[in-house]
């Protein structure tokens, strides 16, 4: 049985950067960071007190944007809406963005052939936090009964197969910061082999909470750039000191190429390739191997030569020991390509971005299909004094400016803790 091929007809996102397509892609083009204080709890007895929040997002104005809802529909969403963690209300904006932009409308004939992929990294950290406390404050009959199903990490998944009538395959992975991109390989692999027709697929995230960041600053793994929190998150530059935690969302709405085809969609971009690796390593730090070995799973899917893309976005989270990692991997995977100025180049969006974790590979995988359509690579922001032993790679990492170029394919990574690795190909529709 031959694979069937797979195609992008909307996209949707959430993101520290903006709330929807137009606002966060120019703010990835002009290196306009999101990152800014803490403003989610006090965070002043933290070592880093700075992070990716989404800013301006009414989770029911933002569902019904461009609608034309009733007040009865919008208040029913609203009472639906006071029941969820944020992380679920940023993944069924973001979904219900990108559905709408495919132009799909569900029938009771495609009902069933039209599912959702969608999970989180870490999940309903806000809620189960709160109801800890509750829990020790005022005991148990005071917990809500809607405690779990509003923190459930598949709650995404399943909200939004209920608002929007899908019966196909609903999943939910979850594979810490490779969450998304698998989610979106795994729905590819669905509609390649028969199983639905279209699906949803994504992550979405609200990690800026004390348990999280307290954990994470217990181990050392975020900036502590605190006074300068625009330039913290600075991938492959010599004064990279740990990522910048953040919150969002970033969805696609892939389908069957004929499907979409003959309904009329625009298609946005096609999906070509997906590799997985894992580490066998550490539970945090990065081989390498797995990086490699992922990127070559992916190509060989996608039946491309190292010499067929033109560009990298990078997992670059601003790691000391991942960012290296990572250079070196895509250094051996593309050889002498990868030393071709104008031919191939790679950058990090988490410069301005920071790391949405579990969203992570849903953003980059819509900033890497906005760079195949305007023939724009995002810029590495805050790339001042690259690492001399990623310099010594020979690659152009944009430093703190976008370039145009003639990009017909791109190749988005993804890898997270537990050694687990995903790598998305797309290619000019």
């Amino acid at each position: 049985m031959s694979k069937r091929r797979v195609v992008v007809t909307g996209m949707g996102i959430i993101s520290p950067v903006g709330n929807d397509l137009a606002t966060a892609w120019k703010n990835v083009v002009e290196g306009n960071s999101g990152i800014g204080p803490v403003s989610e709890f006090d965070a002043s007895a933290y070592a880093t007190k700075i992070a990716g929040e989404v800013r301006g997002f009414d989770p029911v104005e933002a569902y019904f944007a461009g609608s034309d809802a009733n007040d009865d529909e919008k208040r029913s969403i609203g009472k639906d809406f006071k029941r969820m963690d944020p992380f679920i209300h940023y993944g069924i904006v973001a979904g219900t963005h990108a559905f709408r932009q495919s132009g799909l409308k569900i029938t009771d004939e495609n009902a069933g052939r039209v599912g959702i992929a969608a999970g989180a990294g870490i999940g309903g950290l806000h809620t189960i936090e709160a109801t800890a406390i509750e829990l020790r404050d005022k005991g148990p009959r005071k917990v809500s009964p809607f405690y779990v199903p509003s923190s459930i990490i598949n709650m995404v998944a399943g909200n939004l197969s209920i608002y929007h009538g899908m019966k196909g395959p609903n999943i939910a992975l979850v594979s810490a910061c490779t969450t998304a991109a698998h989610n979106i390989g795994m729905a590819m692999r669905l509609i390649q082999y028969g199983d639905a027709d279209a699906m949803l697929a994504g992550g979405a995230e609200f990690a800026t909470t004390p348990t999280a960041m307290a954990g994470f600053c217990s181990a050392k793994a975020m900036s502590t750039r605190n006074d300068d929190p625009t330039h913290a998150s600075r991938p492959w530059d010599t004064g990279r000191d740990g990522f910048l935690l953040s919150n969002g969302a970033g969805m696609l709405m892939l389908e069957e190429y004929e499907f979409a085809k003959a309904r009329g969609a625009t298609i946005l971009a096609e999906l070509i390739g997906f590799g997985m690796s894992g580490d066998a390593y550490h539970i945090t730090a990065p081989s390498g191997d797995g990086a490699e070995l992922a990127m070559r799973n992916a190509l060989h899917d996608a039946g491309l030569k190292p010499e067929d893309v033109q560009y990298v976005n990078a997992h670059g989270t601003s790691t000391p020991v991942g960012d290296l990692g990572e250079a070196k991997a895509i250094r051996n995977v593309f050889g002498d390509h990868a030393t071709q100025k104008g031919k191939f180049a790679v950058s990090s969006t988490k410069s301005v971005t920071g790391h949405l974790l579990g969203a992570a590979g849903g953003v980059e995988a819509i900033f890497s299909i906005l760079a195949i359509r305007d023939g724009i690579i995002p810029p590495t922001m805050n790339l001042e004094n690259v690492d001399p032993e990623v310099e010594a790679l020979g690659m152009d990492l944009v430093p703190n400016k976008a370039e145009k170029a003639d990009i017909q394919v791109v190749m988005s990574n993804s890898f997270g803790f537990g050694g687990t690795n995903g790598t998305l190909v797309f290619r000019r529709a």
